[in-house]
């Protein structure tokens, strides 16, 4: 295994980190099958993974609810004495929180569920503009300074799903952020923060983790023959994984890409990559095909929104932009799961459904997209509430 500086924590972590969010589980999200699970993680660690990515709502029915997966990993990692080995990260659920009792009401069962008395990587999960705004009205620095303070949390960080905006905003405002986890792959360079965010990030010697390397699985999955043929005109022949992978550690900037593995095969096939990557090892014409491969995945977005906001605003409250990115995401890699949660992450009033029809955009769009009708597509893509457990 091959490892990285995680930016100013100084710590010492491999190229490959495990994502826990996609366990092996039976029936239900919540009923993790700890034999695979356990068989799998082993593997990883004794090949050199030593980071482990968890939160407090992986492995749950529902957003609102509290998952298994700490409480698993907790157990997991006691009885058979790995804590000391990896580096723990998790994060606090920016959606459940309302107070600064709420937070420490749940990290505190964080700790007590991973059977640990302080957590190596902690972060506020999934920032965007509101979550942002609601965490310094609570006043988090204070809170977060105690938690470092105390030694309750080595080093903290944020997962952040938004606009390069707020990823300046975030870092300005906490200097003792010391690493961000942010989603980037070759089809994302310019979704949110996507490349930008990790060059930014990277400057400031933050940390950088990266999550959504293949895109939930669909950059590697059922891939199409006309992007096959395109990935055989390379130089050098790689699978679809390895060029979503290899795509990542090619830059410098990059620490450390979490991969949500559920298999003992899929533990393989990435730690067996990750073994033979080098920075800088994409020839030009490679790197060139690699944005080929991105602009044929591009054009089965489902409309041409190209997120202007010459719409906006709705007098309706719509985040008709917001909409049809996450929209034309799915349609693209042909994945309602896999925007879902991007999609529902967006505030229920500003959601697709509802689109009062009264068509007042209509002609403000350069595009020319019939904007209601497209809203009603997107409504009926994703229905109204999250059900993708």
């Amino acid at each position: 295994m091959k490892y990285r500086t995680l930016g100013k924590t100084g710590e010492k972590v491999s190229i490959l980190g495990f994502g826990a969010m996609r366990l092996p589980h039976f029936e239900t999200n919540d009923q993790i099958d700890e034999e695979k699970s356990n068989e799998i993680l082993t593997y990883g660690i004794e090949n050199g993974i030593n980071l482990i990515d968890t939160a407090y709502s992986y492995h749950a029915n529902n957003l609102a609810g509290k998952g298994k997966c700490e409480e698993y990993l907790g157990k997991f990692l006691y009885e058979n004495s790995y804590r000391d080995e990896i580096l723990l990260s998790t994060k606090l659920p920016s959606w459940q929180i309302k107070s600064k009792e709420d937070m420490e009401r749940i990290f505190d069962q964080q700790l007590k569920d991973l059977k640990t008395d302080s957590i190596d990587l902690y972060m506020l999960h999934s920032l965007n503009e509101d979550y942002w705004k609601m965490y310094r009205e609570l006043d988090v620095f204070e809170w977060m300074d105690e938690l470092l303070s105390s030694g309750r949390v080595k080093h903290m960080g944020f997962s952040a799903h938004t606009e390069m905006d707020w990823i300046v905003d975030i870092v300005d405002d906490y200097d003792k952020f010391e690493f961000g986890l942010t989603q980037l792959n070759y089809i994302d360079e310019r979704y949110q923060s996507g490349r930008e965010g990790v060059e930014y990030l990277y400057s400031h010697n933050l940390g950088t983790m990266i999550m959504e390397p293949l895109r939930g699985g669909r950059l590697v999955q059922n891939v199409p023959q006309d992007i096959m043929d395109l990935w055989n005109l390379a130089e050098e022949k790689r699978t679809p994984l390895e060029w979503a992978l290899q795509y990542l550690w090619n830059m410098e900037e990059v620490n450390t890409v979490l991969s949500g593995m559920n298999s003992l095969k899929q533990v393989k096939e990435n730690i067996e990559i990750a073994n033979r990557s080098e920075i800088n090892s994409i020839s030009e014409n490679d790197l060139e095909l690699i944005h080929e491969v991105a602009w044929e995945y591009k054009q089965r977005r489902g409309n041409d929104c190209t997120g202007c906001g010459y719409c906006m605003p709705c007098p309706h409250g719509v985040d008709v932009a917001g909409c049809f990115r996450e929209y034309n995401v799915a349609k693209m890699l042909n994945n309602p799961a896999g925007s879902a949660m991007h999609y529902f992450s967006l505030e229920s009033e500003t959601r697709a459904d509802n689109c009062l029809h009264c068509d007042d955009c209509l002609y403000h769009c350069p595009q020319m997209i019939h904007i209601s009708e497209d809203l009603k597509k997107v409504e009926e893509f994703f229905g109204k509430r999250y059900d993708y457990f």
